[in-house]
């Protein structure tokens, strides 16, 4: 009877089970599908997200020095392949949500009966969205909007939509249609606390701060869960810190500080922290404010944020003009273990800062060098530290030049017994450290050496693990150690325990390296005495190569820095030192300048006089008398740049040449002149051809290395000219372009016009495919060139034409070249060449 029970049992559960279909509208079929789906399929589906939501917060890095985003979840720029995913999770999520759609879904007659599908397809968008495939996660929060009106989940889709909008850049629609969600009458809390936020993060991605803050602090009071109230409320602090209102910032951090342990606490250290900077530090507090910030670096609970906690005591102590105290701290923060890397370039920023006004400008470009490596390049803080960066190279480059002219200098003005003593002391020194260095024991040296070689491990020896004395590294070291210091370094001999040691050896080590430091020039003061330059005309350039680097200095602390202190020092330092004349009036005008802008007005007033008086023609002059000048004059210096190398382009090239010589010399010191010589050598290329062109680009390359133009120059040498320093000629057997050439000497310039004028009549009468142009060969020689040849034999017959045509007679000498040749003869000026060795001498 009980089997019987059993098997009827078994078979009506069958039959249920089977006959629950999704084409037929019962009881049991809804409930069946509604229940297998929530508790099996999408139960599943959202564990997975969940997972997939967890990784992407423990992998999303906020930085606090920015206001955060409402949202953790860092956006990909890069275009995903098909099939790539941002995490597996989100897949299985997808996969879970299409599959209760599939199997589980009721559509009779236009009206889903299952009340779990609007849920699966809420989390098919969740997963697309996460996986930022934002559009398909559109589809499918919009499907549940016109096919699900009245699903218990609208009011959720109607907020995922919008953060779709959202990410996909539509921030004002998305603010539109929040605000009518949060206008609902019978919105939940925790929808409210969503919507809120969400429109908040809207009004941030347009820039509207002062919108945003009262929807933040709206969701941060509505939202049930912790870490979302102390993130709300961190965000809201942050808001009104940017707003200018640091009472409510300060409530706003309290109120992270009051959820404690409930919320992550990053968010609580970064409040803590937050809070300390906006107390007013005054004399008296200091003690307090030192006293939290270490009482928060000595909580093991802050582990973790020690390198924010170190760093903000550097700031403290900066505040406080205690330097060193603040470089100890930043370094400290430097070296905890950190993925950080903004605040690891704030760190090295401030180090290139400090040691910048301490005037060590190479420690300061290393330590900017390491800011730029820890921010990305697209941003600004890097294009801004990019920019201070080379003009550092600037600086480093004539505080060199300058430091080694003074000295040099200084040197010159001693008498010979002055000069005498000054380098007996510094090869004294240099002798001591060279012995000392010498003199270390041999077996610390060989220790050393050791350990700094270690044999790498290789394959078939045993490991470390083993018990054997010679497998074991730690103690095969420890044994090599203790023999070097009982025995020292012993070579690998017979009777090599009696060979001799101890003081005699010392002894004749001692003799040894005195015999070697009284022979080596760099000991012996007379070395440098002999190189300290005697020559007027040496030294005259020390003076002036000084004077040139100070007055660099000047404008580069002024115009890139904004230091108007330094670059007043160096422009007093240049006119207290017998300047040139070609820099005598920039100092004085540049001077005026910074006088004006420190507000000396008497110093000022006294320079301006000094300019007016003394140089009244001068274009400084003028410019004083009359400020907007400056900008109606023909003459300054860049409408002169303008005109030259318009005449540049005009082939000028000996015009240009020798007024660039000229107004070199009038600009001194203006940034026009790298520019300038670099269209000399431009010009001298052209004219003079290949060797002088390399000599004027190093030129400039050498003597204007941080300028633009310099860089240019440098590149030039570097990469151009090796492409232009092949001079031999080809055969024009395979040539498939030539040129018609009519040389003329300069004098003729109405005969160059002339012949190209009756060549381009016949040109256009006979209607050919040909190009006639004047190009200038050298100082002496111009030619006429006819282009557009496809062989030599087609030049030859057009020549004769031109020479048989009555009404524009052409009998000039002629000759034929392939286009390739001719580039070659003029950048080497090597025409004879080609035509005393090559093909047929002029016609």
């Amino acid at each position: 009877m009980k089997v019987f029970i059993k098997a009827a049992a078994l078979i009506l559960l069958l039959i249920a089970i089977t006959g629950c279909s999704r084409k037929k509208n019962t009881f049991l079929n809804r409930n069946w599908h509604a229940v297998t789906a929530e508790y099996n399929t999408l139960y599943n589906g959202n564990l997975a997200l969940d997972l997939g939501v967890e990784a992407l917060n423990q992998n999303y890095f906020d930085n606090y020095w920015s206001i955060l985003p409402v949202e953790r979840m860092q956006v990909r720029e890069e275009v995903m392949a098909p099939g790539e995913n941002i995490n597996p999770n989100f897949l299985v999520a997808e996969e879970k949500a299409v599959k209760a759609i599939q199997r589980h879904s009721m559509l009779i007659e236009g009206s889903e009966k299952n009340p779990q599908i609007d849920e699966a397809y809420l989390l098919l968008g969740k997963a697309r969205y996460f996986d930022q495939r934002f559009v398909p996660a559109l589809e499918a929060f919009n499907y549940i909007l016109h096919k699900y009106p009245l699903s218990n989940t609208i009011n959720e889709a109607r907020i995922w939509r919008e953060k779709t909008n959202m990410r996909l850049e539509f921030d004002e629609v998305a603010i539109r249609n929040l605000k009518k969600i949060l206008k609902a009458e019978r919105l939940e809390k925790a929808n409210r606390a969503e919507a809120s936020a969400m429109l908040a993060q809207a009004y941030l991605n347009i820039g509207a701060q002062d919108s945003a803050v009262a929807h933040i602090k709206n969701a941060a009071r509505l939202t049930d869960f912790d870490d979302k109230k102390g993130r709300y409320w961190y965000i809201t602090g942050q808001l009104y810190d940017v707003l200018g209102k640091p009472d409510s910032a300060t409530f706003a951090f309290e109120k992270v500080v009051d959820l404690n342990r409930k919320i992550p606490r990053v968010y609580l250290v970064n409040a803590l922290i937050r809070q300390i900077e906006y107390q007013n530090v005054t004399a008296g507090s200091k003690a307090e404010v030192l006293e939290q910030l270490i009482g928060l670096a000595e909580d093991r609970e802050n582990r973790p944020y020690l390198d924010k906690i170190y760093f903000q005591l550097a700031e403290f102590y900066y505040q406080q003009d205690s330097t060193q105290l603040a470089v100890d701290y930043y370094n400290r923060s430097l070296k905890i273990p950190s993925s950080n890397s903004y605040l690891q370039s704030l760190d090295y920023e401030t180090l290139g800062n400090i040691n910048f006004d301490a005037a060590q400008y190479e420690v300061a470009g290393a330590y900017y060098d390491s800011t730029l490596l820890k921010l990305p390049q697209t941003s600004r803080e890097f294009r801004l530290i990019k920019r201070k960066r080379d003009n550092l190279d600037d600086v480093i480059y004539y505080e060199n030049m300058a430091s080694t002219a003074d000295s040099i200098l200084y040197l010159t003005t001693l008498s010979e017994e002055k000069q005498l003593e000054y380098f007996t002391n510094y090869t004294n020194e240099l002798r001591e450290k060279a012995t000392s260095e010498a003199q270390k024991p041999e077996q610390q040296a060989a220790a050393q050496n050791f350990f700094e070689n270690k044999r790498p491990s290789m394959p078939g020896v045993p490991n470390p693990g083993s018990s054997f004395y010679f497998y074991n590294p730690t103690a095969v070291a420890y044994g090599k150690q203790e023999f070097f210091r009982n025995w020292g370094d012993r070579e690998l001999v017979d009777g090599w325990r009696t060979r001799r040691t101890g003081s005699q050896g010392s002894a004749l080590d001692e003799i040894a390296i005195a015999e070697i430091v009284e022979k080596d020039p760099r000991f012996n003061p007379e070395t440098y005495i002999k190189a300290i330059p005697k020559d007027p005309v040496v030294i005259d350039s020390l003076k002036s190569d000084l004077n040139f680097a100070s007055y660099q200095l000047g404008l580069i602390y002024r115009e890139k820095f904004g230091e108007n202190e330094l670059a007043a020092e160096q422009l007093e330092f240049l006119l207290d030192n017998e300047p040139e004349e070609r820099l005598l009036l920039p100092a004085l005008y540049n001077l005026y300048k910074i006088y004006v802008d420190l507000g000396l007005t008497a110093r000022a007033q006294a320079v301006k006089n000094d300019i007016l008086v003394q140089h009244p023609n001068s274009r400084y002059a003028a410019i004083l008398k009359n400020p907007e000048s400056l900008l109606q004059d023909e003459n300054n210096p860049t409408a002169v740049y303008e005109d030259l190398y318009e005449r540049y382009e005009n082939q000028e090239y000996q015009a240009v040449i020798s007024e660039s010589r000229e107004l070199i010399v009038q600009y001194t010191g203006d940034e026009i002149v790298p520019k300038l010589e670099l269209l000399k050598a431009m010009a001298e290329g052209r004219l003079y051809g290949y060797e002088r062109y390399r000599e004027s680009l190093n030129y400039v390359a050498l003597n204007y290395p941080q300028s633009i133009e310099g860089k240019k120059a440098q590149e030039l040498v570097a990469q151009a000219l090796p492409s232009l320093s092949a001079s031999e000629f080809t055969k024009d057997d395979t040539a498939t372009s030539f040129k018609l050439i009519y040389p003329f000497e300069n004098e003729s310039k109405e005969n160059v016009v002339r012949v190209r004028e009756e060549i381009s009549a016949v040109i256009e009468e006979e209607g050919v495919g040909l190009e006639v142009s004047v190009d200038v060969y050298n100082e002496k020689q111009d030619f006429v060139v006819l282009h557009g040849f496809d062989s030599s034999a087609a030049a030859e017959s057009f020549a004769k034409k031109l020479a048989e045509n009555k009404k524009n007679v052409v009998d000039k000498n002629y000759f034929y070249i392939s286009t390739p040749n001719y580039r070659i003869a003029q950048i080497h000026k090597n025409i004879e060449t080609y035509l005393n060795s090559l093909n047929t001498p002029p016609q």
